[in-house]
C-alpha cells in the first residue's frame, strides 16, 4: 500500500485503534478460472474469536488506497475486512482510464457477480471470520457489484452501499437477495439519476419478502465519501457530513444485523 493522501488519512484517524489491538493488514492472492486476485486484508490480529466479516467492493479504482483504508476502518471496530479485487490482479487502472475499465464490468454482471463470490470465499474460509456473520459493502462501482453480488442469491446477512450504481440488467433478480439492504446515496448525484432510482425501488417493491431502505443525503453529490474527489462539474465531490452520516447508519446497520 502506498502512503494514502492527508485527506484520506484523516478519515482513518476517525476510527481510533482500540487499546490493546494488534490490526494485521496486507495482500491475499487467490484465483478465479485461471484469473489470478489480489485483495487487501485488514484485522486485529489481538483475538482469536471468531467476529463477523465484511466483504468490501472497490470503486472504479480498484483495490488502491482507498479501499484500504476503509478496510482498516473497519478492522479497528473489530470485523475481518477484506477488499476484494473485482478487475484481476493486473489490472489497476489510472484516472485517465477507470472509466472504460469500469464500463466493460458494468457491462457482464455474470463476471462482476462471479468475481465478487470469490472474495467472499475467501473471506468466508478466514479463520477468524464467523461465516454466518458476513456482509458486504461497497462504494461507486462497488456499489453496484454489491448489489449484484446480493441479486445472485449470495450468503449474506446484509449489504451496503455508498453512492453506488442501482441499475441492473436483471431487476427481477431482487427477489433471490437474503440479507437486510442498505443503500446511503446522494440527493444530488447526477451520476445516480431518478430514474435510475425509480426503477431500483420498483424491483426491490416486486419483492416484498426483502428488507430494504434508501438514504438520501442533501446537496450529496457522486463519490460524498471520497475526501480526494473534488469534481462537481462532473458531478462528483467529497462533502464530510454526508459521509459521517452514512458511515454511522452503516455501524448501526451492522449492530443489527450482527447482533
Amino acid at each position: 500500500m502506498t502512503a494514502p493522501s492527508s485527506a484520506l488519512t484523516a478519515v482513518l484517524s476517525t476510527v481510533p485503534i482500540p487499546p490493546g489491538a494488534r490490526i494485521a493488514t496486507g495482500p491475499v492472492d487467490y484465483a478465479l478460472d485461471g484469473t489470478a486476485l489480489q485483495g487487501y486484508l485488514a484485522v486485529d490480529e489481538a483475538s482469536t474469536e471468531r467476529r463477523p466479516g465484511v466483504l468490501v467492493i472497490h470503486d472504479w479504482l480498484g483495490v488502491g488506497d482507498y479501499v484500504q483504508v476503509r478496510a482498516q476502518m473497519l478492522a479497528r471496530l473489530g470485523y475481518v475486512a477484506l477488499a476484494a479485487d473485482i478487475y484481476g490482479a493486473e489490472l489497476r487502472p489510472t484516472m485517465q482510464e477507470a472509466a472504460g475499465v469500469a464500463k466493460r464490468f458494468y457491462a457482464d454482471a455474470a463476471l462482476v457477480r462471479a468475481r465478487a463470490a470469490a472474495g467472499l470465499t475467501e473471506l468466508r474460509d478466514h479463520p477468524l471470520v464467523d461465516p454466518s456473520r458476513i456482509a458486504v459493502i461497497g462504494y461507486c462501482f462497488g456499489g453496484f457489484v454489491a448489489l449484484e453480488l446480493a441479486r445472485s442469491g449470495a450468503e449474506v446477512v446484509g449489504v451496503v452501499t455508498f453512492h453506488g450504481a442501482l441499475s441492473t440488467q436483471s431487476p427481477q433478480d431482487a427477489a433471490n437477495i437474503r440479507g437486510k439492504v442498505l443503500v446511503l446515496a446522494g440527493a444530488a448525484d447526477p451520476v445516480v439519476p431518478d430514474d435510475q432510482v425509480r426503477e431500483f425501488e420498483d424491483a426491490m417493491r416486486a419483492a416484498p419478502d426483502v428488507d430494504w431502505q434508501l438514504v438520501h443525503y442533501s446537496g450529496a453529490m457522486h463519490a460524498f465519501t471520497q475526501p480526494d474527489v473534488n469534481t462537481p462539474d462532473h458531478g462528483a465531490a467529497y462533502q464530510q457530513a454526508a459521509d459521517r452520516r452514512s458511515w454511522v447508519a452503516m455501524r448501526a446497520f451492522f449492530d443489527e444485523i450482527f447482533g
